[in-house]
């Protein structure tokens, strides 16, 4: 029987790309009920919601800008959790002196003060031996070209990580994070060097191809089973060794 046989998760940004791909893993593992959060797009939802119940599992729709407090009373709302993912992303593409107070302050709410509001509303309830999971980027470590806000606000995403990892220990709940190399999801769309993006990942990365979701859904259901049960605060890096290299 699965880890995860009958557990309820919640995935933030599930409905497209990453997120989406690891909340399908979930039901493919027999979690019963999966919420998945989202911002607007209320189709691409439904379909994952209706790909969801084709795999059994029961879809939950959880609407809305990921730091609100309405998210996090609909989180709270989902009762107990075994898992929780934190993957939802955004933030300016800009070189540094482009960016502006407004455009660091959106960024940083939802990539990084939204894990603490999560972990709010979800943590008092969940149990020994579940986990939250958060999705970083090599950006949190590494200077890439116009990535200042979104690379500062995952940087103290895994800063948050590793406290909450602290404290949340006695509970039983596990906290890390996953950092992906470049995936080629609609995300990449935002950037205006996508192409050579995409090139530079497929040319260089030691592994001989770039990273998927699925590479991405495998790492973090990793961090969320038994077998990860002594991994505690760190940051788990899926990128087939494209950072290794000068």
């Amino acid at each position: 029987m699965s880890a995860f046989e009958g557990a309820a998760v919640f995935v933030t940004g599930g409905s497209r790309g990453i997120g989406r791909e690891i909340a399908l893993r979930f039901a493919r593992q027999g979690s019963a009920r999966i919420a998945i959060g989202y911002l607007r797009n209320d189709d691409a939802a439904e379909q994952t919601a209706e790909e969801l119940r084709g795999l059994g599992a029961e879809p939950v729709l959880v609407r809305g800008n990921v730091s609100s407090p309405k998210v996090a009373e609909q989180v709270a709302a989902l009762g107990p959790l075994r898992v929780l993912v934190h993957n939802a992303a955004t933030g300016v593409i800009r070189p540094a002196l482009e960016t502006e107070d407004k455009h660091f302050d959106w960024t940083m709410s939802a990539n990084a003060r939204a894990l603490l509001g999560l972990a709010r509303a979800a943590a008092p309830g969940m149990d020994a031996g579940s986990s939250i999971v958060a999705v970083s980027s090599l950006g949190a470590q590494r200077v890439l070209e116009n990535y200042v806000l979104v690379g500062a606000s995952k940087a103290a995403l895994e800063a948050i990580v590793r406290y909450l990892a602290v404290e949340l220990s006695p509970r039983g709940v596990r906290v890390n994070a996953v950092s992906g190399g470049v995936v080629d999801t609609e995300a990449l769309d935002f950037f205006p060097n996508k192409e050579q993006m995409l090139e530079w990942a497929r040319t260089r990365t030691p592994a001989g191809r770039m990273v998927s979701p699925a590479d991405m859904a495998d790492a973090v259901l990793f961090l969320c089973s038994p077998a990860a049960e002594m991994i505690r605060g760190q940051t788990l890096v899926v990128d087939g060794g494209f950072s290794l290299l000068a």
